[in-house]
């Protein structure tokens, strides 16, 4: 009974910190949406318009001319697509925002019975925005060698750690104590030991033992395995971050 427990806490963990389109500041939309083979009837501007109306960030094909949070971590950017869903009597499309690691964050079906291509796609691709919010971005990632974007290359500063993954399922602070439950192969959490309390949720990252990781209070940040320890990067009010070692035992 108690590991049932444990895995719908882990399950009601993951959802509880899944992230949103609202959490990000940043949105990159390719140069061509590229399931429109001729044309695509002007929908990336449609969909920057939009999105900038909605407080969004949107940026340019040029890694060159992003903000420095962006371009030292690309997991502070979301991917945007629009695919053609089009059939012989209905203009249709799917929108689709992506994180660094090509996982889907949010997606959106529109259609239009439009008849002419660009109006009627412009007016699906209106239906589908309908459903995202405006942007309330989580605190921006520190610089780390991350997944490159998936439609633009970008140099990030790498995040050095050392030795293997920890073998522990146990581990402190000194201050808390903490347990580590495995989700699956990319993703694990830290749960308060006795309790049903979440503190932390880890997901992979293209380096090895490095993880995107979303906190209890909303915060996002970096967490990466160094000799047997977790180490949270813990933001702090001054915008800096302090290092928290989690000690196996």
């Amino acid at each position: 009974m108690k590991k049932i427990s444990m895995f719908v806490l882990a399950i009601c963990s993951t959802a509880a910190f899944a992230q949103k389109v609202s959490d990000y500041k940043y949105i990159f939309i390719p140069e061509k949406f590229q399931t429109f083979k001729k044309s695509s009837f002007g929908l990336e501007e449609s969909l920057a318009k939009a999105l900038k109306g909605k407080k969004y960030e949107v940026l340019a094909e040029s890694v060159d001319k992003w903000p420095s949070d962006a371009k030292n971590n690309s997991c502070n950017v979301l991917n945007a697509e629009v695919l053609n869903d089009k059939n012989l009597f209905t203009n249709k499309v799917i929108l689709q925002f992506k994180d660094c690691n090509k996982k889907m964050v949010f997606e959106s079906k529109g259609s239009s019975d439009i008849k002419e291509f660009e109006e009627g796609f412009a007016d699906a691709l209106n239906q589908a925005l309908t459903k995202v919010g405006f942007s309330n971005p989580v605190a921006m990632l520190p610089a780390q060698n991350t997944a490159v974007n998936e439609n633009a290359q970008t140099t990030v500063s790498e995040v050095s750690t050392s030795s293997a993954t920890p073998s522990a399922n146990h581990y402190s602070n000194g201050k808390m104590e903490l347990q580590k439950i495995q989700i699956d192969a990319n993703q694990f959490i830290l749960a308060n030991s006795g309790s049903s309390v979440p503190f932390a949720v880890f997901k992979t990252t293209s380096k090895k033992d490095v993880f995107t990781v979303k906190l209890a209070d909303g915060n996002s940040t970096i967490g990466y395995f160094e000799n047997g320890n977790i180490v949270i990067d813990i933001p702090q009010a001054d915008g800096r971050y302090s290092k928290e070692v989690f000690a196996g035992k």
